[in-house]
């Protein structure tokens, strides 16, 4: 049976494969796990390319879950590159690298990173078709991925928790839930006619907007008052004020251009804070 619904042999296996690495979504987790190498201080490079190889498995494995419900089983996607042995045949590839990291990651460090990148698995398969109908689930998941991965390549490195990168987790995982809440809004009308429950469509888009808005700020605080009380360094701040300019013009544009540029500004946001901690190493792991 053919892997690939557009065109027969390797060429077109392979491209429908690819198909399912999609840069903008991918690389916000693989940042987040550098990004926690990077709190550590010293980095193992193997160490880190394991993490960082593991978390591409497990953003892979969502992808492929997400696209093999959406239109093989529910119908709601128009196409999808893959047919459904194809989307079997990618889980279980993305799943075994996945668990392969995970031995190594065991092997290498213990059990503490092994237990901070299991869960991001587990949310990954079961976004779709369990985690996405629920508003909270649906909103936190992707952002909750992305923290445990920031935690996992710290984690990796020193075998510990520590509070700076805790902080950091906690900040990522409000910013990022409420792009989310927005991204989900650009599918308010669908979403109601299929019975989705997002957050736009259980409490209306107007306050969802209000909320994710109101999500976003209390990061950007929290990472203003945990710079002043020195768990952050104080140029952490120039992160916060980089990606309220941002989330300014984001307010006042459509939905779907309003995630486009809070996502981006995300990335903005990561890049200031890399540059404050490396230019401020950090101490004191718990």
């Amino acid at each position: 049976m053919a892997l690939a619904r557009r065109g027969s042999g390797l060429e077109a296996t392979i491209r429908a494969f690819l198909s399912q690495v999609h840069p903008v979504f991918m690389l916000p987790p693989l940042a987040a796990s550098l990004f926690g190498a990077l709190l550590a201080g010293t980095v193992d490079p193997t160490r880190a390319v394991v993490h960082v190889v593991a978390m591409f498995a497990a953003v892979y494995t969502a992808h492929v879950k997400d696209g093999y419900v959406d239109f093989h089983i529910r119908g709601e996607d128009d196409d999808h590159p893959l047919t459904e042995r194809g989307c079997r045949l990618a889980l279980s590839l993305s799943t075994a690298l996945f668990a392969g990291c995970c031995l190594l990651l065991y092997a290498l460090v213990g059990w503490l990173p092994l237990a901070l990148t299991l869960p991001t698995w587990v949310i990954a398969y079961h976004h779709a078709p369990q985690l996405d109908m629920n508003p909270v689930t649906a909103t936190t998941g992707y952002p909750l991925g992305i923290a445990l991965s920031l935690l996992g390549g710290f984690a990796t490195q020193t075998a510990a928790i520590a509070a700076v990168p805790l902080g950091f987790a906690l900040v990522f995982l409000v910013l990022l839930s409420g792009i989310k809440v927005i991204d989900d809004a650009q599918d308010y009308d669908y979403d109601r006619a299929i019975q989705k429950r997002t957050v736009a469509v259980l409490v209306g888009p107007a306050r969802a907007y209000t909320l994710a808005y109101g999500l976003m700020a209390t990061a950007l605080l929290v990472v203003v008052a945990l710079a002043l009380v020195q768990v952050f360094p104080p140029t952490a701040v120039l992160a916060a004020l980089a990606f309220a300019a941002v989330a300014t013009v984001a307010r006042r544009a459509t939905p779907e251009l309003a995630t486009m540029l809070l996502i981006r500004g995300s990335y903005v946001f990561l890049a200031v804070l890399v540059a404050a901690v490396w230019f401020e190493p950090l101490t004191g792991v718990l």
